[in-house]
Protein backbone atom coordinates (compact mmCIF):
# COMPACT_ATOMS: atom_id res chain seq x y z
CA UNK A 1 0.00 0.00 0.00
CA UNK A 2 2.67 2.50 1.05
CA UNK A 3 5.18 2.31 -1.76
CA UNK A 4 5.99 5.94 -2.26
CA UNK A 5 3.35 6.93 -4.78
CA UNK A 6 2.07 10.52 -4.33
CA UNK A 7 -1.47 9.19 -4.19
CA UNK A 8 -0.82 6.83 -1.28
CA UNK A 9 1.11 9.43 0.71
CA UNK A 10 -1.58 12.02 0.13
CA UNK A 11 -3.94 9.51 1.74
CA UNK A 12 -1.50 9.10 4.63
CA UNK A 13 -1.37 12.82 5.27
CA UNK A 14 -5.16 13.06 5.16
CA UNK A 15 -5.53 10.14 7.58
CA UNK A 16 -3.11 11.70 10.05
CA UNK A 17 -4.85 15.06 9.88
CA UNK A 18 -8.20 13.41 10.56
CA UNK A 19 -6.86 11.64 13.65
CA UNK A 20 -4.69 14.36 15.24
CA UNK A 21 -6.91 14.41 18.34
CA UNK A 22 -7.23 10.60 18.65
CA UNK A 23 -3.98 9.14 20.06
CA UNK A 24 -5.13 5.54 19.68
CA UNK A 25 -5.87 5.93 15.96
CA UNK A 26 -2.57 7.72 15.44
CA UNK A 27 -0.69 4.85 17.06
CA UNK A 28 -2.58 2.38 14.84
CA UNK A 29 -1.52 4.29 11.72
CA UNK A 30 2.06 4.37 13.00
CA UNK A 31 1.97 0.60 13.52
CA UNK A 32 0.58 0.12 9.99
CA UNK A 33 3.48 2.10 8.54
CA UNK A 34 5.96 -0.02 10.46
CA UNK A 35 4.44 -3.37 9.49
CA UNK A 36 4.03 -2.38 5.84
CA UNK A 37 7.71 -1.51 5.59
CA UNK A 38 7.13 2.16 4.76
CA UNK A 39 9.54 3.18 7.53
CA UNK A 40 12.16 0.51 6.85
CA UNK A 41 15.77 1.36 6.03
CA UNK A 42 15.48 0.13 2.44
CA UNK A 43 12.29 2.06 1.84
CA UNK A 44 13.47 5.26 3.56
CA UNK A 45 16.00 5.97 0.82
CA UNK A 46 13.24 6.23 -1.77
CA UNK A 47 10.47 7.83 0.30
CA UNK A 48 12.81 10.34 1.96
CA UNK A 49 11.40 12.12 5.02
CA UNK A 50 7.74 12.47 4.13
CA UNK A 51 6.12 9.77 6.32
CA UNK A 52 8.37 10.68 9.25
CA UNK A 53 7.54 14.36 8.88
CA UNK A 54 3.83 13.54 8.87
CA UNK A 55 4.12 11.42 12.02
CA UNK A 56 6.26 13.98 13.86
CA UNK A 57 3.81 16.76 13.05
CA UNK A 58 0.83 14.56 13.98
CA UNK A 59 2.29 13.75 17.42
CA UNK A 60 2.74 17.45 18.12
CA UNK A 61 -0.94 18.00 17.39
CA UNK A 62 -2.00 15.54 20.09
CA UNK A 63 -3.66 17.05 23.19
CA UNK A 64 -1.14 18.60 25.59
CA UNK A 65 -2.15 16.09 28.27
CA UNK A 66 -0.93 13.20 26.12
CA UNK A 67 2.38 11.87 27.54
CA UNK A 68 3.69 11.19 24.02
CA UNK A 69 2.93 14.58 22.50
CA UNK A 70 6.45 15.99 23.09
CA UNK A 71 8.84 13.04 23.54
CA UNK A 72 7.57 10.97 20.58
CA UNK A 73 8.77 13.44 17.88
CA UNK A 74 12.37 13.18 19.10
CA UNK A 75 12.17 9.37 19.19
CA UNK A 76 10.78 9.39 15.64
CA UNK A 77 13.67 11.60 14.56
CA UNK A 78 16.16 9.10 15.97
CA UNK A 79 14.38 6.29 14.10
CA UNK A 80 14.39 8.41 10.97
CA UNK A 81 18.18 8.84 11.12
CA UNK A 82 18.67 5.15 11.84
CA UNK A 83 16.59 4.27 8.77
CA UNK A 84 18.71 6.52 6.55
CA UNK A 85 15.95 9.00 5.70
CA UNK A 86 17.22 12.52 5.15
CA UNK A 87 15.62 15.27 7.28
CA UNK A 88 14.64 18.41 5.39
CA UNK A 89 13.25 21.87 6.04
CA UNK A 90 9.85 20.42 6.97
CA UNK A 91 11.34 18.14 9.62
CA UNK A 92 13.05 20.57 11.99
CA UNK A 93 10.34 23.18 12.73
CA UNK A 94 8.16 20.51 14.36
CA UNK A 95 11.14 18.96 16.17
CA UNK A 96 12.29 22.33 17.50
CA UNK A 97 8.80 23.02 18.78
CA UNK A 98 8.87 19.76 20.73
CA UNK A 99 12.31 20.61 22.16
CA UNK A 100 11.53 24.23 23.03
CA UNK A 101 11.56 23.61 26.79
CA UNK A 102 14.96 21.87 26.68
CA UNK A 103 18.16 23.79 25.96
CA UNK A 104 20.32 20.70 25.26
CA UNK A 105 17.75 19.23 22.85
CA UNK A 106 17.54 22.54 20.96
CA UNK A 107 21.34 22.72 20.74
CA UNK A 108 21.56 19.17 19.37
CA UNK A 109 18.91 19.87 16.73
CA UNK A 110 20.69 23.12 15.84
CA UNK A 111 23.84 21.09 15.17
CA UNK A 112 21.84 18.81 12.86
CA UNK A 113 20.51 21.84 10.97
CA UNK A 114 24.03 23.22 10.54
CA UNK A 115 25.35 19.87 9.33
CA UNK A 116 22.64 19.69 6.67
CA UNK A 117 22.85 23.33 5.60
CA UNK A 118 19.29 24.13 6.64
CA UNK A 119 19.85 27.17 8.86
CA UNK A 120 19.27 29.49 5.90
CA UNK A 121 15.74 28.10 5.51
CA UNK A 122 13.28 30.77 6.70
CA UNK A 123 11.03 28.38 8.64
CA UNK A 124 13.94 26.53 10.23
CA UNK A 125 15.59 29.81 11.28
CA UNK A 126 12.40 31.13 12.89
CA UNK A 127 11.88 27.82 14.68
CA UNK A 128 15.45 27.92 16.01
CA UNK A 129 14.91 31.41 17.37
CA UNK A 130 11.62 30.48 19.06
CA UNK A 131 13.03 27.27 20.53
CA UNK A 132 16.14 28.95 21.94
CA UNK A 133 14.04 31.86 23.13
CA UNK A 134 12.00 29.69 25.52
CA UNK A 135 15.02 28.04 27.13
CA UNK A 136 18.15 30.07 26.27
CA UNK A 137 17.28 33.65 25.19
CA UNK A 138 20.95 34.65 25.03
CA UNK A 139 21.67 31.89 22.53
CA UNK A 140 18.69 33.03 20.47
CA UNK A 141 20.39 36.41 20.10
CA UNK A 142 23.55 34.66 18.85
CA UNK A 143 21.56 32.69 16.28
CA UNK A 144 19.95 35.89 15.03
CA UNK A 145 23.30 37.69 14.76
CA UNK A 146 24.73 34.78 12.74
CA UNK A 147 21.94 35.01 10.16
CA UNK A 148 23.67 37.83 8.31
CA UNK A 149 20.67 39.28 6.50
CA UNK A 150 17.59 38.04 8.39
CA UNK A 151 14.20 38.51 6.76
CA UNK A 152 11.13 40.10 8.36
CA UNK A 153 9.83 36.78 9.71
CA UNK A 154 13.11 36.11 11.51
CA UNK A 155 13.16 39.65 12.92
CA UNK A 156 9.62 39.20 14.22
CA UNK A 157 10.65 35.91 15.85
CA UNK A 158 13.59 37.65 17.55
CA UNK A 159 11.32 40.45 18.76
CA UNK A 160 8.99 37.84 20.26
CA UNK A 161 11.94 36.20 22.03
CA UNK A 162 12.90 39.49 23.68
CA UNK A 163 9.31 40.22 24.73
CA UNK A 164 8.80 36.71 26.08
CA UNK A 165 12.03 37.00 28.08
CA UNK A 166 10.75 40.27 29.59
CA UNK A 167 13.66 42.29 28.21
CA UNK A 168 11.44 45.19 27.17
CA UNK A 169 14.18 47.85 26.76
CA UNK A 170 16.00 45.57 24.30
CA UNK A 171 12.71 44.65 22.61
CA UNK A 172 11.76 48.32 22.13
CA UNK A 173 15.22 49.22 20.84
CA UNK A 174 15.20 46.22 18.49
CA UNK A 175 11.77 47.22 17.19
CA UNK A 176 12.94 50.76 16.48
CA UNK A 177 15.92 49.42 14.51
CA UNK A 178 13.87 47.06 12.34
CA UNK A 179 14.25 48.06 8.69
CA UNK A 180 10.77 46.74 7.92
CA UNK A 181 7.71 46.18 10.10
CA UNK A 182 4.39 44.53 9.51
CA UNK A 183 1.28 44.02 11.60
CA UNK A 184 2.93 41.01 13.29
CA UNK A 185 5.79 43.27 14.45
CA UNK A 186 3.44 45.81 16.00
CA UNK A 187 1.22 43.16 17.56
CA UNK A 188 4.23 41.39 19.10
CA UNK A 189 5.41 44.64 20.68
CA UNK A 190 1.96 45.66 21.95
CA UNK A 191 1.18 42.25 23.44
CA UNK A 192 4.68 41.93 24.89
CA UNK A 193 4.41 45.27 26.68
CA UNK A 194 0.96 44.41 27.99
CA UNK A 195 1.98 40.93 29.21
CA UNK A 196 4.85 42.43 31.17
CA UNK A 197 2.72 45.04 32.92
CA UNK A 198 3.65 48.04 30.75
CA UNK A 199 0.04 48.74 29.82
CA UNK A 200 0.42 52.45 29.18
CA UNK A 201 3.38 51.78 26.88
CA UNK A 202 1.30 49.16 25.05
CA UNK A 203 -1.45 51.71 24.36
CA UNK A 204 1.13 54.24 23.21
CA UNK A 205 2.66 51.65 20.89
CA UNK A 206 -0.77 51.05 19.37
CA UNK A 207 -1.17 54.77 18.81
CA UNK A 208 2.24 54.71 17.12
CA UNK A 209 0.96 51.99 14.79
CA UNK A 210 -2.04 54.11 13.83
CA UNK A 211 0.12 57.18 13.31
CA UNK A 212 2.52 55.15 11.16
CA UNK A 213 -0.43 53.94 9.10
CA UNK A 214 -1.71 57.48 8.58
CA UNK A 215 1.73 58.73 7.52
CA UNK A 216 2.47 55.89 5.10
CA UNK A 217 -0.48 55.47 2.79
CA UNK A 218 1.54 53.26 0.44
CA UNK A 219 2.26 50.66 3.14
CA UNK A 220 -0.97 50.81 5.14
CA UNK A 221 -1.29 47.79 7.46
CA UNK A 222 -4.54 45.92 7.90
CA UNK A 223 -5.03 45.64 11.65
CA UNK A 224 -5.85 42.12 12.69
CA UNK A 225 -7.82 40.67 15.58
CA UNK A 226 -4.69 39.89 17.61
CA UNK A 227 -3.54 43.53 17.62
CA UNK A 228 -6.88 44.88 18.83
CA UNK A 229 -7.28 42.15 21.45
CA UNK A 230 -3.81 42.92 22.83
CA UNK A 231 -4.38 46.65 23.15
CA UNK A 232 -7.86 46.17 24.69
CA UNK A 233 -6.28 43.87 27.26
CA UNK A 234 -3.82 46.65 28.08
CA UNK A 235 -6.68 49.16 28.42
CA UNK A 236 -8.49 46.83 30.83
CA UNK A 237 -5.40 46.75 33.05
CA UNK A 238 -4.88 50.51 33.27
CA UNK A 239 -6.00 52.41 36.36
CA UNK A 240 -8.85 54.86 36.54
CA UNK A 241 -10.57 56.73 33.75
CA UNK A 242 -7.51 56.59 31.50
CA UNK A 243 -8.00 52.94 30.58
CA UNK A 244 -11.72 53.37 29.94
CA UNK A 245 -11.09 56.41 27.72
CA UNK A 246 -8.50 54.50 25.67
CA UNK A 247 -10.70 51.39 25.43
CA UNK A 248 -13.73 53.43 24.34
CA UNK A 249 -11.64 55.11 21.65
CA UNK A 250 -10.50 51.73 20.35
CA UNK A 251 -14.12 50.53 20.31
CA UNK A 252 -14.98 53.62 18.25
CA UNK A 253 -12.12 52.76 15.91
CA UNK A 254 -13.52 49.23 15.47
CA UNK A 255 -16.99 50.59 14.65
CA UNK A 256 -15.72 53.39 12.39
CA UNK A 257 -13.58 51.05 10.29
CA UNK A 258 -16.15 48.25 10.13
CA UNK A 259 -13.94 45.69 11.87
CA UNK A 260 -15.76 42.35 12.22
CA UNK A 261 -16.48 41.67 15.91
CA UNK A 262 -15.26 38.09 16.25
CA UNK A 263 -15.82 36.03 19.40
CA UNK A 264 -12.34 36.81 20.73
CA UNK A 265 -12.35 40.50 19.86
CA UNK A 266 -15.83 40.79 21.37
CA UNK A 267 -14.61 39.01 24.49
CA UNK A 268 -11.76 41.50 24.88
CA UNK A 269 -14.20 44.38 24.46
CA UNK A 270 -16.68 42.95 27.01
CA UNK A 271 -13.84 42.27 29.46
CA UNK A 272 -12.52 45.82 29.10
CA UNK A 273 -15.91 47.41 29.78
CA UNK A 274 -16.53 44.91 32.58
CA UNK A 275 -13.36 45.94 34.40
CA UNK A 276 -14.75 49.48 34.62
CA UNK A 277 -18.32 48.45 35.52
CA UNK A 278 -19.87 49.63 32.25
CA UNK A 279 -22.44 46.83 32.14
CA UNK A 280 -24.64 48.48 29.51
CA UNK A 281 -21.67 48.57 27.13
CA UNK A 282 -20.84 44.95 28.04
CA UNK A 283 -24.32 43.78 27.09
CA UNK A 284 -24.33 45.83 23.88
CA UNK A 285 -20.98 44.40 22.80
CA UNK A 286 -22.15 40.89 23.70
CA UNK A 287 -25.21 41.23 21.48
CA UNK A 288 -23.06 42.36 18.55
CA UNK A 289 -20.98 39.17 18.61
CA UNK A 290 -22.79 36.84 16.23
CA UNK A 291 -20.70 33.67 16.68
CA UNK A 292 -20.18 33.49 20.42
CA UNK A 293 -17.71 31.20 22.16
CA UNK A 294 -17.48 30.08 25.80
CA UNK A 295 -14.96 32.87 26.46
CA UNK A 296 -17.55 35.45 25.29
CA UNK A 297 -20.12 34.17 27.79
CA UNK A 298 -17.45 34.05 30.51
CA UNK A 299 -16.59 37.72 30.01
CA UNK A 300 -20.25 38.72 30.36
CA UNK A 301 -20.80 36.48 33.42
CA UNK A 302 -17.70 37.88 35.13
CA UNK A 303 -18.77 41.47 34.50
CA UNK A 304 -22.27 40.86 35.90
CA UNK A 305 -21.07 38.83 38.90
CA UNK A 306 -18.44 41.39 39.89
CA UNK A 307 -20.72 44.42 39.70
CA UNK A 308 -23.82 43.53 41.70
CA UNK A 309 -25.87 41.81 38.97
CA UNK A 310 -25.71 38.29 40.38
CA UNK A 311 -29.27 37.37 39.36
CA UNK A 312 -28.56 38.41 35.78
CA UNK A 313 -25.38 36.36 35.85
CA UNK A 314 -27.37 33.25 36.85
CA UNK A 315 -29.92 33.88 34.10
CA UNK A 316 -27.12 34.34 31.55
CA UNK A 317 -25.48 31.13 32.77
CA UNK A 318 -28.70 29.20 32.17
CA UNK A 319 -28.98 30.73 28.69
CA UNK A 320 -25.40 29.65 28.01
CA UNK A 321 -26.19 26.05 29.00
CA UNK A 322 -29.40 26.02 26.94
CA UNK A 323 -27.39 27.34 24.00
CA UNK A 324 -25.24 24.21 24.08
CA UNK A 325 -22.03 25.74 25.48
CA UNK A 326 -19.95 23.70 27.93
CA UNK A 327 -18.87 25.73 30.99
CA UNK A 328 -15.22 25.67 32.01
CA UNK A 329 -13.21 26.73 35.08
CA UNK A 330 -13.60 30.44 34.35
CA UNK A 331 -17.36 30.05 33.93
CA UNK A 332 -17.76 28.46 37.35
CA UNK A 333 -15.41 30.97 38.95
CA UNK A 334 -17.69 33.79 37.77
CA UNK A 335 -20.78 31.88 38.87
CA UNK A 336 -19.42 31.14 42.37
CA UNK A 337 -18.25 34.73 42.75
CA UNK A 338 -21.75 35.96 42.00
CA UNK A 339 -23.31 33.49 44.46
CA UNK A 340 -20.90 34.58 47.20
CA UNK A 341 -21.63 38.26 46.66
CA UNK A 342 -25.40 37.69 46.63
CA UNK A 343 -25.37 35.30 49.60
CA UNK A 344 -26.87 32.46 47.54
CA UNK A 345 -25.34 29.68 49.63
CA UNK A 346 -27.41 26.71 48.48
CA UNK A 347 -27.23 27.75 44.83
CA UNK A 348 -23.47 28.21 45.03
CA UNK A 349 -22.91 24.86 46.78
CA UNK A 350 -25.13 23.12 44.22
CA UNK A 351 -23.12 24.42 41.29
CA UNK A 352 -19.82 23.68 43.03
CA UNK A 353 -20.88 20.04 43.33
CA UNK A 354 -22.28 19.96 39.78
CA UNK A 355 -19.07 21.46 38.48
CA UNK A 356 -17.21 18.28 39.38
CA UNK A 357 -19.92 15.60 39.23
CA UNK A 358 -21.82 16.71 36.12
CA UNK A 359 -19.42 18.85 34.07
CA UNK A 360 -16.12 17.14 35.03
CA UNK A 361 -14.40 20.47 35.68
CA UNK A 362 -11.58 20.25 38.25
CA UNK A 363 -11.80 23.01 40.91
CA UNK A 364 -8.76 25.21 41.44
CA UNK A 365 -7.59 27.17 44.48
CA UNK A 366 -9.70 30.11 43.31
CA UNK A 367 -12.88 28.00 43.25
CA UNK A 368 -12.29 26.79 46.80
CA UNK A 369 -11.63 30.38 47.83
CA UNK A 370 -15.04 31.35 46.44
CA UNK A 371 -16.76 28.56 48.38
CA UNK A 372 -14.98 29.59 51.59
CA UNK A 373 -16.03 33.18 50.96
CA UNK A 374 -19.60 32.03 50.22
CA UNK A 375 -19.87 30.12 53.51
CA UNK A 376 -17.95 32.63 55.59
CA UNK A 377 -20.00 35.62 54.47
CA UNK A 378 -23.10 33.80 55.73
CA UNK A 379 -21.55 32.97 59.09
CA UNK A 380 -21.07 29.27 58.39
CA UNK A 381 -17.50 29.22 59.70
CA UNK A 382 -17.38 25.54 60.63
CA UNK A 383 -18.44 24.56 57.11
CA UNK A 384 -15.86 26.95 55.68
CA UNK A 385 -13.09 25.41 57.79
CA UNK A 386 -14.19 21.89 56.77
CA UNK A 387 -14.06 22.94 53.13
CA UNK A 388 -10.47 24.12 53.60
CA UNK A 389 -9.55 20.85 55.34
CA UNK A 390 -11.00 18.83 52.44
CA UNK A 391 -9.05 20.69 49.78
CA UNK A 392 -6.79 18.41 47.72
CA UNK A 393 -3.93 20.91 48.02
CA UNK A 394 -2.47 23.17 50.69
CA UNK A 395 -4.55 26.38 50.95
CA UNK A 396 -2.76 29.58 50.03
CA UNK A 397 -3.12 33.11 51.39
CA UNK A 398 -6.11 33.87 49.14
CA UNK A 399 -8.19 31.10 50.75
CA UNK A 400 -7.27 32.09 54.31
CA UNK A 401 -7.80 35.71 53.30
CA UNK A 402 -11.37 34.91 52.17
CA UNK A 403 -12.08 33.40 55.59
CA UNK A 404 -10.42 36.35 57.30
CA UNK A 405 -12.66 38.78 55.42
CA UNK A 406 -15.70 36.85 56.66
CA UNK A 407 -14.35 37.01 60.23
CA UNK A 408 -14.02 40.78 59.94
CA UNK A 409 -17.58 41.02 58.58
CA UNK A 410 -19.07 39.01 61.45
CA UNK A 411 -16.63 39.98 64.19
CA UNK A 412 -15.39 36.41 64.71
CA UNK A 413 -12.27 37.24 66.69
CA UNK A 414 -11.77 33.68 67.95
CA UNK A 415 -11.00 32.32 64.48
CA UNK A 416 -8.73 35.25 63.59
CA UNK A 417 -5.86 33.93 65.72
CA UNK A 418 -5.87 30.59 63.89
CA UNK A 419 -5.91 32.32 60.51
CA UNK A 420 -3.10 34.61 61.63
CA UNK A 421 -0.89 31.62 62.45
CA UNK A 422 -1.59 30.09 59.02
CA UNK A 423 -0.72 33.32 57.23
CA UNK A 424 2.50 33.71 59.23
CA UNK A 425 3.48 30.17 58.20
CA UNK A 426 2.93 31.10 54.54
CA UNK A 427 5.42 33.97 54.79
CA UNK A 428 5.36 37.78 54.62
CA UNK A 429 4.05 38.01 51.06
CA UNK A 430 0.58 39.35 51.83
CA UNK A 431 1.12 42.32 54.12
CA UNK A 432 -2.48 43.53 53.80
CA UNK A 433 -3.80 40.43 55.59
CA UNK A 434 -1.59 41.13 58.60
CA UNK A 435 -2.87 44.68 58.75
CA UNK A 436 -6.46 43.38 58.57
CA UNK A 437 -5.82 41.05 61.52
CA UNK A 438 -4.35 43.85 63.59
CA UNK A 439 -7.30 46.11 62.78
CA UNK A 440 -9.77 43.39 63.81
CA UNK A 441 -8.05 43.13 67.18
CA UNK A 442 -8.05 46.91 67.59
CA UNK A 443 -11.78 47.13 66.78
CA UNK A 444 -12.42 44.40 69.34
CA UNK A 445 -10.43 46.31 71.95
CA UNK A 446 -7.78 43.59 72.22
CA UNK A 447 -4.79 45.90 72.37
CA UNK A 448 -2.40 43.20 73.52
CA UNK A 449 -3.12 40.98 70.49
CA UNK A 450 -2.94 43.98 68.15
CA UNK A 451 0.43 44.98 69.58
CA UNK A 452 1.69 41.40 69.24
CA UNK A 453 0.63 41.30 65.58
CA UNK A 454 2.50 44.57 65.03
CA UNK A 455 5.60 42.94 66.54
CA UNK A 456 5.21 39.91 64.25
CA UNK A 457 5.02 42.23 61.25
CA UNK A 458 8.14 44.05 62.38
CA UNK A 459 10.08 40.81 62.98
CA UNK A 460 9.13 39.53 59.52
CA UNK A 461 10.09 42.84 57.88
CA UNK A 462 6.53 43.55 56.79
CA UNK A 463 5.63 47.17 56.15
CA UNK A 464 2.13 48.49 55.74
CA UNK A 465 1.46 49.47 52.14
CA UNK A 466 1.20 53.23 51.90
CA UNK A 467 -2.13 54.54 50.68
CA UNK A 468 -2.07 56.30 47.33
CA UNK A 469 -4.49 58.36 45.31
CA UNK A 470 -4.27 59.89 41.90
CA UNK A 471 -6.26 62.04 39.51
CA UNK A 472 -5.91 61.37 35.79
CA UNK A 473 -6.36 64.29 33.40
CA UNK A 474 -4.64 62.65 30.43
CA UNK A 475 -6.86 61.88 27.44
CA UNK A 476 -6.05 59.28 24.80
CA UNK A 477 -7.51 59.76 21.35
CA UNK A 478 -7.47 56.93 18.85
CA UNK A 479 -7.83 58.23 15.27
Amino acid sequence: MWRGSPYSYAHLERLLQNHFSAPRRLFQLHALLLTSGALSASHAATTAAFPYNCLIHAHLRLPATSPTSLCAPLRLFSAMLAAGARPNGHTFPSLLRSASASGPATTALHAQCLRRGLTADRFVACSLLSSYGRALPHDACKVFEEMGTPDLASANAMLDVLCTAGDLPSATEFFQRMAERDVVSWTTLVSGLSRNGCHQDAVEAFRGLLADNNNNNNTRLALGEATLVSVLSACASLDGAEGLAAGTSIHAFVVRHGVHLTAFLGTALIDMYGKYGKLGCCKAAFQLVREKEVCTWNALLSALANHGKEAEALVSFNMMIVGGFSPNQITFLALLTGCARAGLVQVGLYWFEAMVAEYRVAPTMAHYGCVVNLLGRNGRFMDAVKTIERMPFVPDASVWGALLGACKLHGNVELVAQIGRKLVDLGPHQSDWYVTIRNIYLEDGNWHAATRMGEVMHEAGIKKTAGQSSVVFHSIAIP
